[in-house]
């Protein structure tokens, strides 16, 4: 897309704020977790649910976390600088759009965990989605099938506490100075566009959960079980039923302006409740404008 500058980092583009006050606050707020924001909403899920039910009859493996990731894929695509992320007190246009998230291997309570980290086509659709997370469960679930995360982990987990603390802090530095190798960047599910968890899969509500400091996360999404509730639908519709959803997301304020982040929130919440917009390719697919 871009040509890579001496600045720039081998996952990013640098950006050069045209508001200078978005350049200054990676410098007020240096760690992630001073600069992240909480967000909350409650997603109506009856026109989601149909379309769900209609693909599985197309024979489609597809779960709400589909939908989810899928939605947020469109979302990033549609406003780039929502794909930002700051590291060494400089913000970056991330050159790939990536998800995170976490599986059991099986059900459970001692069953191992695993994480997975994908990335997507700025032009996939919801059925790509599908058919990507799909391969990458199924290629996981084994005690013996080992990604390069999990092998990453394996080989800091043999390492004893003052070489691990040691390891931590010069991965840190490198990556706070654009030198953290390609392979290394590729291994972290903590250098990602956003971490996903379904705490529905597990039964319970979602938590607000924290942005890593380590890494480039800008975005952590938790949702989680579903319920019925009854709304009013007016005098021609009545009281009615309908399946509801609670999402909860953490962002770094850090990346781009409220009024940009706002836009950003409702549109996702928008594909999340209508997935069928999903279906086909975006129409077009926008540049960050303030890429060096």
């Amino acid at each position: 897309m871009f040509k890579r500058l001496f600045y720039d980092r081998n996952d990013g583009y640098l950006i050069k704020h045209n508001d200078p006050i978005l350049r200054a606050i990676p410098y007020i707020m240096p760690k992630r977790y001073d600069a992240q924001v909480f967000f909350s909403d409650t997603l109506t899920l009856n026109h989601s649910e149909k379309i769900i039910k209609d693909l599985r009859k197309e024979k489609h493996r597809i779960i709400f976390l589909h939908v989810v990731l899928a939605a947020m894929l469109r979302t990033l695509v549609d406003y780039p600088k929502a794909n930002r992320f700051v590291k060494g007190r400089r913000v970056f246009a991330r050159k790939k759009i990536s998800f995170s998230f976490a599986i059991k291997k099986s059900l459970d309570l001692e069953a191992s965990e695993t994480v997975l980290k994908l990335d997507f086509d700025r032009k996939d659709t919801l059925l790509d989605v599908v058919e990507s997370v799909n391969i990458a469960i199924a290629g996981s679930k084994g005690d013996a099938d080992k990604n390069t995360t999990d092998k990453a982990a394996s080989l800091l987990n043999i390492l004893p506490g003052f070489l691990l603390r040691f390891t931590v802090w010069f991965v840190n530095f490198l990556d706070n100075h654009r030198l953290l190798p390609k392979f290394l960047v590729k291994a972290s599910p903590f250098h990602t566009s956003v971490f996903v968890t379904d705490l529905g899969s597990i039964g319970i509500q979602p938590v607000y959960h924290h942005i890593y400091d380590f890494g480039t996360t800008s975005f952590f999404a938790a949702f989680g079980t579903k319920r019925r509730h009854v709304v009013s639908g007016g005098k021609e519709e009545g009281v009615k039923k309908v399946k509801q959803m609670d999402i909860k997301i953490a962002v770094d304020e850090r990346i781009c302006d409220g009024y940009y982040f706002a836009r950003v929130i409702r549109r996702l919440m928008h594909y999340i409740e209508n997935p069928d917009k999903l279906l086909t390719p975006p129409e077009t697919v926008p540049v960050d404008n303030e890429i060096r």
